[in-house]
């Protein structure tokens, strides 16, 4: 679990997108970054998420906010990724799991009574200048997407 609170400022990072070009956070400073951690590209619950936040990608734009997706895929899974579902949104490939760790979004999961190391699907809403106004942990994937556009 991460030891990010509200307020705090956002850890900076730079990983390769899915055209494998570098992207830092602080590209981002003047906008919202909804920033959202997912296990992996084209499984079910990241697929609905990743396609919940892409419909709402207009919605996002219209309240300066950019939608920013990391997983532990390579940039050519996520590139694949985006073109079979047609996503507006960014995608980040954190193959070291780095960022993953450094927001706490890295850690021990439980299935079916199995321990095992994984993302943590979360997801931080961070302001204009940097910092976390809003943190999702363990999130379910219905109607996230909608929640966060409604918090901003």
């Amino acid at each position: 679990m991460s030891s990010l609170k509200i307020g705090d400022k956002a850890p900076d990072f730079e990983l390769l997108n899915q055209d494998g070009v570098k992207i830092a956070l602080k590209d981002f400073i003047g906008k919202k970054v909804i920033l959202y951690f997912y296990p992996k590209d084209n499984t079910p619950g990241c697929t609905t998420e990743a396609c919940d936040f892409s419909a709402n990608y207009e919605h996002f734009s219209d309240k300066n906010a950019v939608i920013v997706g990391i997983s532990p895929d390579s940039a050519a899974s996520h590139e694949k990724f985006i073109t079979k579902f047609d996503l507006k949104h960014i995608l980040l490939s954190d193959s070291e799991k780095e960022v993953s760790k450094m927001y706490g979004a890295w850690g021990l999961k439980k299935n079916y009574g199995k321990e095992y190391e994984g993302i943590i699907r979360s997801t931080f809403v961070i302001d204009e200048a940097g910092k976390i106004m809003q943190i999702y942990s363990n999130v379910r994937v219905k109607d996230h997407a909608l929640k966060v556009l409604e918090s901003i």
